[in-house]
């Protein structure tokens, strides 16, 4: 089953997650010292903050696949909305080790197709394009 994600950038990390918390009613599933994401089953969404204090508000909407055969899925959805596809591959982001591709809708609102396979120590490697 997919998974709806969400990424908002945010000013003050500790404030945003009381909030946040309180609103889900549910403690973060991961909470770092820049960043802190809640996986929900009700609603069924990925939603994720970062510390962005120069450029809070949504930073890019995605889908979340649970299997790589769902992945696979949406990433032929992505080739039939006609915008230009980011490959990014494996990648460490967001504090976890993820297959991604990207895409901007007619808005340019930024989408990531991904897949997570594993967890990192780190928030990202230098060059991943994600969570810009």
């Amino acid at each position: 089953m997919k998974r709806f994600h969400v990424n908002v950038g945010v000013k003050n990390l500790e404030e945003s997650t009381a909030f946040y918390t309180a609103l889900f009613g549910a403690q973060p599933t991961v909470l770092k010292p820049d960043y802190a994401k809640w996986m929900l089953d009700d609603p069924r969404v990925n939603f994720a903050i970062s510390l962005r204090p120069e450029n809070p508000g949504i930073e890019h909407l995605g889908i979340q696949a649970d299997r790589e055969e769902e992945l696979r899925e949406v990433y032929g959805r992505l080739k039939e909305a006609k915008g230009t596809i980011r490959e990014e591959g494996k990648c460490t982001c967001c504090y976890a080790k993820s297959e991604k591709s990207w895409i901007a809708d007619p808005q340019e609102v930024e989408w990531e197709a991904f897949y997570t396979f594993g967890e990192s120590t780190v928030y990202g490697e230098p060059a991943a394009a994600c969570c810009h």
